[in-house]
């Protein structure tokens, strides 16, 4: 490289950090808004604001067991935000990871519960089954689109409430996965607890901090993700389908099929995180209606705030893991529970909102600029004065 390119490359790399920074600034900003909000709410219904940041830390942060419940929340969102980073990517919308990791969780404990084989395989078998679960529940939506002109973002978002009355007849029909009855002993509206050998493990040991093996697969899975995305012909092909779809559909990228296969990657990534809190210690290891407790929303939450951007979506999975977490400890303090949504929800839109806007105001201007010159009727062409 000569002395002019790279002169040229570090000019075009400052200009791209200078126009960058008031979307950082305006993102900063609007955190710290989104922060003095959330502590005059809390003030407002009574409770206190340093007291309920102590204990959000002391339920996240404050010991190795706040952070093994933190990892352990941290996991299963990770997983539902890498697979949403997938479909966003190719431009197609999935908002219906509650009910692909409902699926999941039904379909892994469906295995974990018939299936009489050893205990590595049976939890490897567990994993797959919900992943393919999950997977083939989204890409029905991506069927009915194709078939039916259905809408993708009305179908997955109405087959999460076909998923949970699935679960709900799962685990009040006997002959499915009913708790089994002994003796005249009433049975509750859940399954059997799988077995031990259908358990992922941890690393470390209670009082100290444990790192559950879901943690491992969700990280991985984000940097192998990230990399695919970045580096193979398959995630050049999804960014340029979800940029321009013609001009994919013009370059031989067949976006029926590569569409529909983004989407169900996305649901067979919550189908894994749905296996994930059947397996995991952040439950009863019993498939519960409730058992997705929100995992899927808030999954897709995580892939907002990052951008879609898997590697990004570590940290920001963690920060939710957080909320999570300590939002239980907030009862002490006297502070509603749902105001930790409320958190939620503000900082998302701090985030996300931002930058949005930046871009939104950069264009106006951009073309406030251009269309002048354009319809000025009378500009005379430079041709035309030679």
């Amino acid at each position: 490289m000569n002395v002019r390119a790279a002169l040229s490359s570090v000019s075009v790399w400052s200009g791209s950090v200078r126009s960058g920074w008031p979307a950082v600034a305006a993102t900063t900003a609007a955190v710290v808004a989104a922060l003095g909000l959330s502590s005059l709410l809390i003030a407002v219904t009574g409770g206190s604001p340093t007291a309920s940041v102590r204990a959000l830390y002391q339920g996240s942060m404050a010991g190795q067991t706040a952070w093994t419940t933190t990892l352990l929340y941290a996991a299963p969102l990770l997983l539902v935000a890498v697979g949403s980073c997938v479909s966003s990517r190719a431009g197609v919308f999935n908002i219906g990871q509650e009910g692909q990791v409902l699926v999941g969780a039904l379909a892994g404990a469906w295995v974990a519960l018939r299936l009489a084989v050893p205990g590595p395989v049976l939890l490897v078998l567990t994993l797959v089954t919900a992943g393919l679960a999950g997977g083939a529940w989204a890409a029905l939506s991506s069927l009915m689109h194709r078939w039916r002109d259905v809408n993708v973002v009305v179908s997955t978002l109405l087959m999460t409430f076909i998923a949970a009355q699935l679960v709900a007849y799962a685990v009040n029909t006997p002959w499915l996965l009913q708790e089994s009855r002994v003796g005249n002993a009433t049975v509750s509206s859940a399954s059997n607890q799988i077995p031990a050998g259908a358990l992922l493990g941890s690393a470390g040991s209670y009082p100290g901090l444990q790192v559950n093996g879901g943690v491992f697969v969700a990280v991985i899975a984000a940097v192998v993700l990230a990399l695919a995305l970045a580096r193979s012909r398959w995630g050049f092909r999804l960014k340029m389908l979800g940029l321009n779809p013609r001009t994919a559909q013009h370059a031989g990228v067949r976006t029926g099929a590569l569409g529909g296969a983004a989407l169900a990657v996305s649901g067979a990534f919550a189908g894994l995180a749905g296996a994930v809190l059947l397996t995991s210690p952040v439950g009863t290891n019993r498939l519960e209606p409730g058992i997705s407790d929100n995992i899927g929303w808030d999954g897709l939450l995580v892939a907002l705030v990052a951008r879609n951007q898997p590697l990004l979506a570590i940290p920001v999975a963690l920060l939710f893991g957080v909320l999570r977490s300590g939002g239980s400890f907030l009862a002490a303090t006297g502070v509603p529970s749902f105001l930790v949504d409320v958190v939620k929800s503000l900082l998302v839109l701090a985030f996300v909102a931002p930058p949005v806007i930046v871009g939104m105001v950069r264009r106006r201007r951009a073309g406030a600029l251009t269309a002048p010159a354009a319809s000025d009727p009378l500009r005379v062409p430079q041709e035309a004065t030679v």
